[in-house]
């Protein structure tokens, strides 16, 4: 597999990672609306108010998460897969002697069929921060390992 495919396949699992978190949560919240809007007021009192209290904090709650896979999406938006940078950054696919790291969006551990391990990562996460900027033949020290990179695409 080439580089610009490697890369194009990871971000079309970032994409579609993305989108199914999004859908879900879109019928998770729709599913409490529709609670909400069918249940009525019964002689349970106190019980009916606790029951539509805890669904509204539920969707508050999904709402949350809504708006923070937006923001993923927001940011796979700004990644560039078309182009090599000589330093890590955005949209930069790593290689390294631990694994490859391809800097866009916690999505985590990519399948590509091949013996490699792919992570998509964060600029924010604890690995992506350190392999921000870096260049070929750097090296990084990550919890017990000294990881160097081999490639960045």
């Amino acid at each position: 597999m080439d580089n610009l495919s490697h890369k194009e396949n990871l971000y079309r699992f970032c994409e579609d990672f993305v989108q199914e978190r999004i859908s879900r949560i879109e019928f998770q919240i729709n599913e409490i609306q529709e609670a909400l809007g069918s249940e009525t007021k019964s002689s349970a009192g106190d019980k009916h108010e606790t029951g539509r209290a805890m669904l509204q904090l539920e969707r508050e709650k999904l709402g949350q998460q809504l708006s923070e896979a937006e923001n993923m999406r927001r940011v796979l938006e700004k990644v560039d897969i078309s182009t090599s940078r000589a330093t890590a950054s955005l949209g930069s696919l790593v290689k390294t002697t631990m694994a490859n790291y391809f800097l866009s969006i916690s999505a985590g551990e990519c399948k590509l069929g091949t013996k490699e391990k792919n992570f998509c990562i964060s600029l924010n996460t604890p690995i992506g921060i350190m392999l921000l900027g870096k260049s070929v033949g750097q090296t990084i020290h990550f919890g017990e390992n000294d990881i160097k990179i081999l490639e960045i695409v």
